[in-house]
């Protein structure tokens, strides 16, 4: 949500899906600052997206893809004259205006390396990548002699200066950084970007926050001391502090997110989080510069929080079975804030909350699914819990069938989340649902388990180098304590998942003591060996499995707890799922497991998505994916 600058309207970019295009289409929006009114600002069969207020309100940016590529496009607001800014070859990926309008800066990418074709020009139609370090590939694809680099150039258009020129490393961070990675100062002097400036980037998570001077054209780093993740600078509006995200330990991509503020004059760092054992998710400024609003993992939710940047006292603002974590805003008077907010049936919606008035409630500003959501019959919701094993207690959210009948028995799917480090919370999902799995008539049983964000950092941390241990068994308690119930047909419950949730279903297939009656494993991980050779982010394994596996210190993890060495004890059908672009799990994990199945005789199905990669993202795609996911549960729980 973008607020516009006299703090009348909330701009944002709207996706559409289209089953006959086989995409989303995305145009721009408007929702006045009450909610009572709202207007469509693009309407254009390319995509148009990361609008942003430009001089003074009076006009919009936006990337429009219009021209082939994602260029710059501004616009009359609301619906006055549009004027194409950019034609660069292979487009803009994300811009920022500074704060006196004056400069654009700007990412896209750079030839750095020598390619193929300029070692062997008489051999054009060869098609052969070269590689002589890690990484070769990132999440859904090859790396090769391009690296995305941040521009300064005139608003008004003009010279074009590079200020990472010859460095081959990205801005925004790949595969999945936007504008969050970079900002100016509020004097338009310099510019604070995220960057990871290492000689082994698969083996490291040390991105650093890096400072460059328009003036003097130094770059400087603010934060070299730190030798885990800082990312997503933001300077304070006075320009006193410079805050950003920050992990602490070294490799490890999961470790808290704190919310750090650095004092730019006396260089202190202050980290204005420590006193909550939560990660941080969005933040933004107040416009005085006294506080900055936050939301942050808790307990199966995201709520959202305040906190003075003197004496670090923390406020709740909101709470309750919600995330809000879809984007944050604040009025320049500061008296209101906006920010997106979901729960488990309820997608993304812009709401307002009066920061003048103590127990104040959101007020909805959007209702962009209004007309479907009515349309669907409500569910409930239960959180429960369950002791565990080691006699701790754990999370389960507890989802039930529309028009629940206790008098009556139900099929259950035991839901198993990815991560392994990934909170089962109030976001809503179009891929993995669980309001459209309980809406198919199954009891949904989804257990934070060991390993989960918003329970301390002590309960996430406990799952690396233990995958096959006590997580395994959390899950087990879940769905015994689940099963237990009159409600629940024992005979027909069923273990699904993707990526850890994936590995979570080869592993329970055959330690589960015949409670499950099917599994499902999406991208899944099959082979800690061959995990090893073949996933792109080395710092990955490092830290889960304690490191490669031809140390020694590490045969324990390889053998214990691959599930490949367990698959003689497997004896139940599995639909195994994979995209042949994911590169953080390679589908030959799937297909190892899926070989297994068949050399078994045991009833299995594979379903391989050439175009997809960890994440079926294409609609005709999720269609199918979807029809063939409820085909399989109902084959083996319903009949």
């Amino acid at each position: 949500p973008q607020v516009s600058p006299d703090g009348k309207w909330v701009l944002y970019s709207l996706g559409t899906p289209s089953i006959e295009d086989n995409k989303i289409h995305k145009d721009l929006y408007a929702v006045s600052i009450d909610g009572l009114e709202t207007i469509q600002i693009t309407d254009h069969p390319a995509q148009e997206f990361h609008a942003r207020w430009i001089e003074g309100g009076n006009k919009i940016a936006f990337l429009s893809t219009r021209m082939g590529s994602p260029q710059i496009f501004t616009k009359e607001f609301p619906n006055g004259h549009e004027k194409g800014l950019t034609t660069r070859v292979g487009g803009i990926g994300t811009f920022r205006y500074s704060p006196d309008g004056n400069f654009i800066a700007f990412t896209t990418d750079v030839k750095i390396r020598e390619s193929t074709r300029d070692k062997y020009p008489d051999y054009r139609q060869a098609n052969v990548k070269m590689y002589e370090s890690l990484p070769v590939r990132a999440w859904d694809h090859w790396e090769d002699e391009n690296f995305s680099h941040l521009f300064i150039m005139p608003s008004g258009g003009g010279q074009e200066l590079d200020i990472m020129a010859g460095e081959p490393f990205d801005v925004p961070l790949s595969p999945f950084g936007g504008t969050e990675n970079y900002n100016w100062s509020p004097d338009s002097k310099k510019i604070a970007y995220t960057c990871k400036k290492v000689e082994m980037p698969a083996r490291s998570t040390n991105t650093d926050i890096y400072e460059y001077d328009l003036a003097s054209q130094i770059t400087s780093n603010i934060s070299k001391s730190n030798l885990g993740y800082d990312k997503n600078p933001v300077y304070s509006p006075d320009g006193k502090y410079l805050a950003y995200y920050s992990q602490k330990r070294a490799g490890f991509e999961a470790d808290k997110v704190r919310l750090m503020a650095v004092d730019r004059s006396t260089k202190v760092v202050k980290e204005l989080t420590k006193s909550l054992d939560q990660w941080v998710k969005k933040y933004i400024w107040s416009p005085d510069s006294k506080y900055m609003y936050f939301s942050a993992s808790g307990r199966g939710r995201e709520p959202l929080y305040s906190v003075d940047v003197e004496t670090m006292a923390i406020d709740t603002l909101a709470s309750g079975n919600y995330n809000y974590s879809s984007g944050l805003g604040v009025t320049p008077d500061g008296n209101t804030l906006i920010f997106g907010r979901t729960s488990m049936t309820q997608p993304v919606d812009f709401y307002s909350l009066d920061l003048t008035k103590e127990d104040s409630s959101p007020h909805q500003l959007s209702r962009v699914n209004s007309i479907i959501l009515v349309k669907i019959k409500d569910i409930k919701i239960e959180e429960r819990i369950v002791e565990t094993s080691d006699g701790k207690d754990m999370q389960v959210w507890v989802l039930y069938p529309p028009d629940f009948d206790a008098s009556k028995k139900y099929p259950m799917i035991t839901y198993c989340q990815g991560g392994p480090q990934g909170t089962i919370s109030n976001y809503f999902s179009y891929r993995w649902n669980l309001y459209l799995m309980a809406s198919q008539g199954y009891i949904v049983c989804a257990p934070n388990r060991r390993g989960m964000p918003g329970f301390g950092q002590e309960w996430n941390d406990a799952i690396s180098k233990d995958w096959g241990g006590q997580a395994m068994k959390d899950i087990l308690s879940a769905s015994d304590a689940l099963a237990k119930e009159p409600f629940v047909d024992n005979d027909r419950i069923a273990s699904v998942g993707a990526s850890f949730g994936g590995y979570t279903a080869f592993w329970l297939a055959a330690h589960h003591q015949e409670r499950f009656a099917t599994f499902i494993s999406h991208c899944g991980v099959y082979n800690l060996t061959s995990m090893y050779g073949s996933t792109e982010e080395l710092f990955f394994p490092d830290w889960e499995y304690g490191g490669p596996f031809w140390e020694s210190k590490n045969e324990d993890q390889y053998e214990d707890f691959s599930p490949h060495n367990f698959v003689n004890k497997w004896n139940r059908p599995m639909l195994v799922i994979a995209g042949l672009n994911d590169f953080r799990v390679p589908y030959t994990q799937s297909l190892e497991a899926f070989t297994a199945l068949q050399a078994q005789g045991i009833e299995s199905k594979l379903l391989i998505f050439p175009d997809e990669s960890h994440w079926v993202l294409k609609p005709q795609n999720a269609l199918v994916w979807q029809s063939e996911f409820f085909e399989w549960l109902d084959k083996y729980c319903k009949e």
